[in-house]
């Protein structure tokens, strides 16, 4: 256990590196510190886009359904997929082509004032919320780990990912989820090898799987699944691909490098969505009693499957090094949601309506800091909140928060991008109609009413859930949906007041950024200069690994793991020196 101690101590000395590497760059102006000032290269804002979907959840309460369900978890992540593709192709460069800082920003040139001081109070709670979900899965894999507190683990990750959201702001959030996409990239590629190997390979996991690896236990009407599959996908495509997600590649340099962000996180998605899950598949067979390891989870007992696998079956350090790994999905999406919010509090309520307009940018800056930390602390309350909630599985937890709260928010934030004529009404009704509706699926078109449909007497629980989730989703894409496109029955041209700033802002949207900044170059170097040197010191870390008592095999795939990231740090050093040999030799005129 020491040496799993050992391992986190390094994470957490790298991540307090990364906040003091990027301190200066993101102390200039608001801008800098919101969104970089829009300077950041496609491979640091595809990692983010990447990460932000990628939370302890994911090692936690998928990993707990890829466990009991097998091969249906996928459903999720599939959907990630479709809406990467759609991101590469249509939205990426159109978000970043809203020229803007912050979501909200956007939002109020889209929509007007109205609709921006809405949803700045309707994203910030929200946000909150889910931000509250994703700690908590990381307090309840922690606490099974260490035989810590639960409460203690909450309040201690939460202040580690104030520390790097205060300090470095965008280019530290950025900067750190570059970082972890490689602890994560390394833990799970490990993780799967050695899972393979031990069960037969994957021909043993779909022949073997407890009730069948598609399907899974507990599924009388497979049908369920092809149509929460469907859903999913719709689903996903609006909760990645909308005005408040938008702030991911609004980092990027220009409208190509969104772009190609977007293409980076489809392809690590791709790759990544079936790695991460083969270690919780291969458990199913290797160790069936894995969800009553720790019966005192209650229903988010099987969420610790991962802990088990790599406790019974990787080297010693393993766990310290998973450990990381979910810090740094969790850290990722909470410093991404806690600058996300600062930006959105400073520049869409206390710039406008208590300082209107007449705040100085030093000003803003020490406020979006204060809004850093105020938002932190109610994350950290709310994570311990949900600590109560017993009776609920994370990745339960996860899908009512999404779909029940998020989604009628993120209707019209889809949509808006793609119908243009619309009352000013139009979105924040819209919203509204969506509570109700979510309303609706809580106490009247329950899984139990819908099934007496077609005729069906009885569902097992895991049933009960998949329609759970399928009725919401389809509610909001039927009938949210359809609300804010009826509303255009009701524009009226001539009473549009907002109009002109309408035409502006999609213009815009159709017109290409490109960096005309003459120290574009500089910034470029620097980014890719130290995270070279961030990322070399983390493969050292992983070099040290070979000296714990471990077999042979245990001492060889650390070092691996440690020359792929040295290949990486690397890499980046040497574009760095050859780009300013390169600015050297072009003369000055």
């Amino acid at each position: 256990m020491q040496y799993d101690y050992l391992v986190i101590a390094g994470y957490f000395a790298l991540m307090i590196a990364i906040s003091l590497l990027f301190k200066k760059m993101a102390s200039a102006s608001t801008s800098d510190y919101f969104r970089g000032g829009g300077k950041m290269l496609w491979w640091m804002v595809g990692a983010t886009a990447f990460m932000t979907q990628f939370s302890a959840w994911t090692f936690t309460g998928a990993a707990g359904k890829a466990f009991n369900d097998g091969f249906a978890v996928l459903a999720v992540f599939i959907g990630n997929m479709v809406a990467y593709v759609f991101a590469h192709f249509y939205f990426a460069r159109r978000f970043r082509q809203m020229r803007v800082d912050t979501p909200t920003e956007g939002i109020k040139r889209r929509f007007g004032n109205g609709n921006e001081q809405f949803f700045t109070w309707v994203i910030i709670p929200l946000s909150v919320i889910n931000a509250g979900v994703w700690l908590n899965g990381l307090g309840v894999f922690a606490s099974a780990v260490f035989n810590a507190n639960i409460i203690t683990t909450i309040y201690v990750t939460g202040a580690a990912v104030l520390v790097i959201s205060l300090l470095s702001g965008a280019w530290g959030v950025v900067a750190s989820d570059f970082i972890q996409t490689l602890v994560v990239a390394v833990v799970s590629v490990a993780c799967a090898v050695v899972a393979l190997y031990f069960v037969g390979g994957p021909g043993e996991i779909i022949r073997e799987f407890p009730g069948g690896f598609v399907s899974g236990p507990d599924m009388n009407y497979p049908l369920l699944l092809v149509c929460t599959f469907i859903f999913f996908i719709v689903k996903q495509l609006q909760s990645i691909n909308n005005m408040q997600e938008s702030y991911r590649f609004l980092n990027a340099k220009d409208s190509r490098n969104a772009s190609k962000a977007a293409l980076m996180a489809l392809i690590m998605m791709m790759v990544g969505a079936v790695i991460w899950f083969i270690p919780p598949w291969a458990s199913a067979i290797l160790y069936p009693d894995a969800a009553q390891a720790y019966p005192e989870l209650g229903a988010k007992a099987r969420d610790a499957v991962y802990l088990v696998f790599a406790r019974e079956t990787m080297p010693l350090g393993t766990v310290g090094l998973l450990m990381a790994g979910l810090f740094a999905a969790t850290m990722s999406s909470m410093d991404s949601a806690l600058n996300r919010n600062s930006g959105i509090f400073v520049r869409s309520f206390y710039a406008n309506i208590v300082r209107h307009g007449q705040a100085k940018d030093k000003e803003l800056l020490r406020v979006g800091q204060l809004a850093c930390l105020v938002n932190g602390i109610l994350v950290i309350l709310m994570a311990q909140f949900f600590n109560s909630l017993k009776s609920l599985s994370l990745f339960d937890l996860m899908m009512q928060v999404a779909t029940l709260l998020q989604s009628p928010v993120l209707v019209p934030l889809f949509l808006g991008i793609l119908i243009r004529k619309t009352p000013k009404w139009a979105p924040w009704a819209t919203v509204v109609f969506g509570m109700f509706v979510s309303l609706l699926v809580v106490k009247v078109f329950t899984p139990q009413f819908i099934a007496g449909w077609f005729g069906i007497e009885s569902l097992t629980g895991r049933e009960t859930s998949e329609m759970r989730t399928m009725i919401t989703i389809a509610a909001h894409l039927f009938l949210t949906a359809g609300f804010f496109c009826l509303t255009t029955l009701f524009y009226r041209e001539s009473n549009d007041t907002h109009k002109a700033e309408t035409e502006k802002f999609f213009n815009d949207v159709a017109t290409e950024c490109v960096v005309t900044d003459k120290d574009q170059d500089q910034f470029d170097r620097m980014q890719r200069a130290k995270l070279g040197t961030l990322v070399t010191y983390m493969a050292g870390g992983l070099t040290l690994m070979i000296l714990i008592p471990n077999p042979l095999w245990g001492r060889l795939m650390f070092l691996a793991c440690a020359a792929v990231i040295f290949i990486v740090g690397f890499a980046l050093k040497k574009s760095a020196r050859i780009e300013e040999l390169q600015g050297k030799a072009i003369p000055v005129r």
